[in-house]
């Protein structure tokens, strides 16, 4: 995988033929985290929830104090509001998951066999709502992301649990996914990977670049840099913008992959979702 990298960080572009012959989904996991082990040999693997702050001590200490008063809280009890009232046919979202929707979020994103899609918590969440006759939510923040924050709070210390079938399309997609986190693009010629896997714990400017391992175990995330509650493509669109690149749609099948991919990368971990960040 080190020679696909650096492969991907000097072309922009990792072909998807390649790839298969060289490296599957296990094995590109086993390697990333061998990786991030190899770079950062005093963190625990558990750590990699907390983000950057599993890297920088005074940071962590302000984010610890941020958190014993989290600023997403009044979401979560929003969240658990919405999900529990009836929609206009007297269902509940409680009918569209199975347990009822509580302790699910590790199985998100996955890939779907039966309409080739992959479907990630925040699609499940208003393709329930459309089957009930209700409007779609808007993708990036509001009533979507507490809802999806109040599931993510119940499904706190669940070990992320995303699959990857041998099924051609959800190879496919998740080729797509990596693909997006190692190719550069825009006029910053970044991508993903440059950011938070070959400078993860360097500086830009005043901020700590934080690890792609674990990224995905605290979303949806609250952002002192937002004021609020935003969902994770909310997250891929800014980070498209910085790199001065137009981001392509929340939900669209561009971040879904990337969602697809990023997520298996930190299979294994605890959630710990919603969180509070910079």
């Amino acid at each position: 995988m080190k020679k696909l990298l650096t492969i991907a960080a000097t072309l922009g572009l990792i072909s998807t033929a390649s790839v298969a012959v060289q490296a599957g989904p296990q094995q590109d996991l086993k390697e990333f985290r061998a990786y991030f082990a190899d770079r950062f040999p005093d963190v625990p693997f558990n750590d990699y929830v907390n983000g950057v702050y599993a890297l920088d001590q005074a940071s962590r200490e302000q984010w610890e104090a941020i958190e014993e008063f989290p600023p997403y809280e009044l979401n979560i009890d929003k969240g658990k509001e919405l999900f529990n009232k009836p929609f206009a046919n007297g269902k509940t979202y409680a009918s569209c998951f199975r347990n009822e929707g509580k302790g699910i979020k590790q199985d998100y994103p996955y890939y779907d066999t039966a309409s080739g899609k992959v479907v990630t918590l925040e699609g499940a969440i208003n393709d329930c709502r459309e089957k009930n006759g209700e409007k779609p939510l808007g993708w990036s923040k509001g009533e979507i992301a507490d809802i999806s924050a109040y599931m993510a709070y119940t499904s706190r210390g669940n070990k992320i649990n995303v699959v990857i079938p041998g099924d051609e399309g959800a190879m496919a997609a998740y080729e797509r996914g990596k693909n997006h986190f190692y190719a550069k693009r825009g006029q910053l010629n970044m991508s993903c990977a440059d950011c938070h896997q070959y400078n993860a714990g360097n500086r830009v400017r005043a901020d700590l670049l934080s690890p792609a391992l674990g990224h995905l175990s605290h979303f949806p995330v609250y952002r002192s840099k937002w004021g609020g509650l935003g969902t994770v493509h909310r997250r891929y669109g800014g980070c498209n913008k910085q790199v001065r690149f137009k981001p392509f749609k929340s939900q669209s099948d561009e971040y879904k992959a990337l969602e697809y991919f990023h997520t298996y990368m930190s299979n294994g971990l605890e959630l710990n979702g919603p969180g509070a960040r910079k």
